[in-house]
């Protein structure tokens, strides 16, 4: 019996005092999750609702890391690549942000100007890549009443090793946190081929409390 009420009072310390350290995380150290862009009609969506125009400073800026498996083409080997692009805001429709990365060709940077028309539901994109070219992708941005938002990019032909290349991109912003790209390319005017997919996820800093 003695050993029994034992097991139980030590038991019931360990419970409290790991409920006591946890707290103490969760206090001290939390992390405060962006936002979706949901409407919040109080009520059930209905088709006649009208989608909210995506809020560009909300979602980008920050830090995001990245994963793309891409085949061998004009713009480089095959293989894996891994980095950050950190989005940074702006003035009226204009953005930037820097690429940092690495993969099968070594490590590599991108330059980009980005602008967004709200009100037209557009982007417009240019890239100048430390690996030797420059591009300028533009198109719409579409979403549902989900907070779902689809961005449909398609570049201009510009040349890669004496090559002509255009890309297709399909952004989905499939959360606050999380967007994915896939993308499909063309080669001296061939049909347009799988160019693999890239998953970034946003960096969230941890807030300090008491």
């Amino acid at each position: 019996m003695l050993r029994r009420l034992f097991l139980f009072v030590s038991l019931f310390v360990v419970l409290a005092v790991t409920s006591s350290l946890a707290g103490r995380v969760t206090t001290s150290q939390q992390r405060q999750l962006p936002r979706g862009q949901i409407a919040e009609l109080g009520r059930p969506t209905e088709k006649s609702d009208e989608v909210p125009v995506f809020d560009y400073e909300q979602y980008f800026p920050g830090q995001w890391h990245f994963e793309w498996r891409v085949p061998e083409s004009p713009l480089g080997p095959g293989g894996t690549l891994t980095g950050t692009e950190t989005f940074a805001g702006g003035e009226g429709n204009f953005f930037t942000s820097r690429t940092e990365g690495d993969g099968p060709a070594g490590p590599f940077t991108i330059e980009s100007v980005i602008a967004y028309q709200a009100e037209n539901r557009t982007f417009a994109r240019w890239e100048r890549d430390s690996r030797g070219f420059e591009m300028l992708h533009a198109g719409p941005i579409g979403g549902d009443l989900g907070g779902f938002y689809t961005i449909h990019y398609e570049t201009a032909p510009f040349t890669v090793a004496g090559q002509q290349v255009k890309l297709r991109y399909r952004t989905r912003l499939v959360s606050p946190v999380n967007y994915k790209i896939e993308a499909r390319i063309s080669v001296d005017g061939g049909p347009f081929l799988n160019f693999g997919s890239g998953w970034f996820q946003k960096d969230i800093p941890v807030e300090t409390g008491r």
